[in-house]
């Protein structure tokens, strides 16, 4: 097992500030020790039609540079332009498609191999049923296209934010249904403590389909800073012979708050736990 940083709390994603540039971003997360960025398409670090050629080589660089892999990706779904794929928009869906293939384009141009699906949200006045198929259709386009450039689509259960794939149960019925080599499946500790659940149950539900991981306490804190049972859940992890990343998506939610200070935590209280 590797560990990653997830870059939210450096960008101006969702909360404003603090913010850096992806390059400083990467500079920092890499001299606390990390092996790899998780890097959340929108500015100002990746959003993928600000991204030129020469933008994309320029922080290719960068990482290669700093020594630091990227892990995975993720859009950011919500605000102006929404990217609900199971929006009751028909116009906001296929936006929605076409930039987690834009997503999947820029990951693979950074050598990353791993691009997390957030299902979409039921909206008022649209059956789940609905909602659930036209997020299903969006996962298949989004998963064809992503075979080509060797990225795996991992489902995350996001039920602190979303109310439609909430569950481990949710996303196994979801890949199961979808049915494509290249669609995995991934969970954060947050969400499983929201629902008031144990992660290592995850662990052993999702087993071999498991490609990704984020951790957090409940409350985007830093693992070892809370309750939460991260002993268990590497273990748990080893024992069905996981070799993903673990990557720390915290500290994000709010404005007062040191980045470098979460990230030193988290590696600092995680990094004997992976070793051992």
């Amino acid at each position: 097992m590797k560990l990653s940083f997830n870059n939210w709390v450096y960008s101006s994603f969702p909360v404003w500030v603090p913010a850096y540039t992806l390059e400083e971003t990467i500079k920092r997360i890499a001299r606390i020790g990390y092996d790899a960025i998780e890097i959340g398409a929108a500015a100002p670090h990746a959003y993928p039609a600000y991204m030129g050629k020469e933008r994309r080589k320029t922080i290719k660089k960068v990482l290669d540079d700093n020594g630091l892999a990227v892990s995975s990706m993720l859009p950011a779904p919500g605000g102006g332009p929404g990217f609900n794929v199971s929006s009751p928009l028909e116009e906001e869906r296929k936006a929605a498609i076409e930039q987690y293939k834009a997503v999947v384009e820029l990951c693979s141009d950074w050598g990353g191999t791993t691009v997390l699906y957030v299902a979409g949200w039921q909206i008022f006045g649209t059956s789940r049923s609905q909602a659930w198929d036209w997020s299903s259709q969006a996962l298949e386009e989004i998963a064809k296209a992503a075979e080509d450039r060797r990225v795996v689509i991992a489902i995350e259960p996001t039920p602190t934010d979303s109310n439609l794939v909430e569950s481990c149960d949710d996303a196994i019925e979801l890949m199961e249904q979808v049915g494509a080599k290249n669609v995995g499946l991934m969970f954060d500790t947050q969400h499983a403590y929201y629902r008031n659940e144990v992660p290592t149950d995850y662990v052993y539900r999702m087993g071999k389909n498991l490609r990704h991981v984020h951790l957090s306490e409940l409350g985007r804190g830093a693992p070892g800073t809370g309750p939460g049972d991260f002993v268990g859940l590497v273990s748990a992890l080893k024992e069905i012979g996981y070799e993903g990343y673990l990557a720390m998506e915290i500290g994000f939610n709010r404005r007062d708050v040191e980045p470098d200070l979460v990230a030193r935590q988290a590696f600092e209280y995680m990094k004997p736990l992976v070793s051992k």
